[in-house]
């Protein structure tokens, strides 16, 4: 027979009070974490059903079955959302592509470029409004904070990685000169990047990033529909001549 609950009770050894509050405190700070993601797990589903200008808090706490306060209590406002869900989707970009940049040998760069590529359109297709949320349309009214930098900055500076790896290595030669006004400004995006790539190399680097965001966006927001069907062979179509632009083989 179970023993009463008193009995139980009394057989717990003392938790000292400042035990109490660190096992509440962490309680409280797990509880506020699964329902912070299930928030922006709802908002997600209101991009794909209404698009990111149309993303309400009152909805997603319909959703969730809360009171719209609730909610304003883990975001402030439908910006400060936003940016969580765009901070979410550059770092699982960037994630992917670190993964995939690092799966292959270091000397390696044209496979490694190769790799990059196909995971960036690879989790494109996959996330096709958190793609749209970071490459899409601008939302009317919203600026994305700082806060937004360090993750957009991921992806990047993968790709500007095996740029520098390939200077380094003789490959990718600087190629012909910029006007004064860009090299200016490349040198100085190049110095926030690191400084290990030179302004012509970084202008191509520049002209490919450009390029491949544009294939997948092409591809994802159904610009190549009735176009092309092969969009595999395209994609590796393209690889290729970005990979002789930048001289990596």
């Amino acid at each position: 027979m179970a023993a009463p609950a008193t009995e139980i009770e009394a057989a717990q050894p003392e938790v000292p009070a400042q035990g109490r509050t660190g096992r509440a405190g962490g309680v409280r700070a797990r509880v506020r974490a699964e329902l912070t993601a299930e928030i922006k797990e709802a908002a997600r589903c209101q991009l794909a059903e209404v698009g990111a200008a149309d993303l309400s808090l009152r909805a997603v706490a319909r959703e969730l079955g809360m009171v719209s306060s609730a909610v304003y209590r883990y975001f402030a406002s439908r910006d400060e959302l936003l940016t969580a869900l765009i901070i979410d989707a550059y770092n699982a970009l960037g994630a992917e592509a670190e993964s995939a940049d690092a799966g292959v040998a270091r000397a390696d760069l044209e496979g490694r470029f190769r790799a990059v590529g196909r995971a960036i359109r690879r989790w494109g297709l996959a996330h096709p409004y958190e793609y749209a949320l970071i490459y899409g349309s601008p939302v009317p009214g919203y600026v994305a904070p700082d806060d937004t930098i360090a993750a957009a900055s991921r992806t990047s500076l993968v790709l500007t990685g095996i740029l520098a790896d390939g200077h380094a290595s003789a490959l990718g030669a600087p190629g012909a000169e910029l006007p004064e006004a860009l090299r200016t400004e490349l040198e100085r995006l190049g110095t926030q990047l690191g400084g290990d790539v030179p302004p012509p190399l970084l202008a191509r680097g520049l002209t490919v990033w450009m390029g491949m965001f544009g294939a997948v966006s092409f591809e994802l927001f159904g610009q190549l529909h009735n176009v092309v069907d092969e969009r595999d062979a395209l994609f590796e179509f393209e690889l290729d001549r970005w990979i002789g632009l930048l001289e990596l083989r």
